[in-house]
């Protein structure tokens, strides 16, 4: 049986690399945008000089051909499902049993006044940064449209090089759709401490060019005009689907799925980023493009085809990421505006870290966290969601979390001590004060 994959990033490497843990099937994978599989978190580091551009790459080059993993280094032009082939523009025409779309996502643009100008992009691939590399060669300014992660990337890569960057963002605080007015304010404070300017609540009108077409400044959704060379869009991204976005293949804003990674048509499965499930599991997204969850696709969609069939499980929900010098986890669920009766929260005063505890008012079983600047333990803070650990034990047991604890546990004392303190933190009448709060506290 042959296996085409067509895109080779996390999910469809994956994927890869499970089949042939457990099989003898002729695998191919295809990509236009590189022969060899790369880090796409990594980008940054190696604009930054932290890394040079052949350490994005996590396996040697000749791991592909000793694990009999065929590459393919070209653009797939179109699919013919009814014949099962696939032709790339190189002229070379692929042909297959079982197919697999892994084929990622773009950044979204906005069709703003001006927009044609040089000097506007998104980062998300290898030819992105590459662009990058040339656009902001000799620069001194430039504006990032939009936070969230990419858009904090963008903006702390081009301060590495000494670039003057003013940062939009349509909320009233950094990342408002995913994160607390706290701990918004926590990453807006510093991104000041950084020489980051932050500007809430605005957007673009236009955007001006010079005579050689090069983007040299623009104006705001606040009528401040801001000179630059440079315009980073963040704006989030959309799955890739132009490939097959006119076929026979069922897409809605992804490729639509089963829960187990099938598509409308027999024999082929979508993954990662691309693909949309027609019902997402409880409490999860549609389309989640997150890098832990194209693997976990990449690993399930392998044991299917092999026949081992189980539906999409993703686990509880993680994601990590680095604000600057601010490392940042979240576990679970915790919602952008959390009821004060459901959300337990400390900020260190000297320190930029603080952490959130989101639990259920009834039972007061932990159901989030939000930790900045400190780092937890993965199997712990997984462990007390998933059994529904009451809040009061995780407060006595927060060492156990700790995964710095070489470095002393200062902030486990310190969180104790300011829950002890607040007593009434909850915001509920004393006489539904439950019992494990006074257990505790006694």
């Amino acid at each position: 049986m042959h296996i085409l994959i067509i895109g080779n990033g996390i999910a469809g490497i994956t994927a890869a690399r499970y089949l042939r843990k457990s099989s003898k099937h002729k695998i191919t994978v295809a990509s236009g945008e590189s022969k060899y599989f790369f880090s796409r978190t990594a980008l940054m580091y190696a604009y930054m000089g932290h890394m040079e551009e052949r350490h994005l790459k996590p396996y040697e080059d000749h791991f592909w051909e000793k694990n009999e993993i065929d590459l393919v280094h070209a653009w797939v032009k179109n699919i013919d499902f009814d014949s099962k082939k696939a032709f790339l523009e190189n002229g070379v025409t692929l042909t297959y049993d079982k197919l697999i779309l892994a084929l990622g996502s773009k950044p979204r643009m906005i069709d703003w006044p001006g927009k044609e100008a040089g000097g506007i992009q998104g980062l998300y691939s290898l030819k992105d940064l590459q662009l990058m590399e040339k656009q902001t060669k000799g620069i001194q300014q430039a504006v990032i449209i939009g936070g969230g992660l990419i858009g904090i990337e963008m903006a702390e890569m081009l301060h590495s090089r000494g670039i003057g960057v003013d940062l939009l963002i349509r909320e009233p605080h950094y990342w408002g759709n995913v994160l607390p007015a706290e701990e918004g304010q926590l990453i807006g404070n510093h991104l000041a401490d950084n020489k980051i300017s932050l500007h809430p609540e605005t957007g673009i009108t236009r955007i001006e060019s010079d005579a050689k077409g090069h983007i040299s400044g623009l104006v705001t959704s606040k009528g401040a005009h801001i000179p630059c060379q440079f315009l980073g869009v963040s704006i989030g991204v959309q799955p890739n689907i132009g490939l097959v976005q006119d076929t026979s293949l069922a897409c809605n804003s992804g490729i639509l799925i089963n829960a187990y990674f099938e598509t409308n048509i027999t024999d082929v499965y979508a993954i990662g980023d691309c693909a949309e499930h027609q019902q997402a599991p409880a409490g999860r997204a549609k389309v989640e493009q997150v890098w832990y969850t194209g693997r976990i696709m990449g690993e399930q969609v392998a044991k299917n085809i092999l026949g081992e069939k189980q539906p999409y499980q993703p686990g509880l929900w993680f994601n990590s990421a680095k604000f600057f010098d601010i490392e940042y986890q979240v576990y679970g669920h915790v919602p952008a505006e959390p009821a004060p009766d459901k959300s337990f929260y400390w900020e260190d005063s000297k320190q930029a870290r603080c952490l959130r505890f989101y639990f259920d008012e009834r039972n007061y079983a932990l159901e989030g966290i939000h930790a900045f600047g400190i780092r937890l333990r993965h199997e712990v803070c997984e462990r007390w969601i998933t059994q529904g650990t009451p809040l009061d034990k995780v407060m006595a047991s927060l060492a156990q979390a700790d995964f710095d604890a070489e470095f002393g546990k200062d902030w486990v004392s310190l969180v104790q001590a300011h829950a002890q303190k607040q007593l009434d933190f909850l915001e509920i009448p004393a006489p539904k004060k439950p019992s494990i709060w006074r257990r505790w506290f006694s």
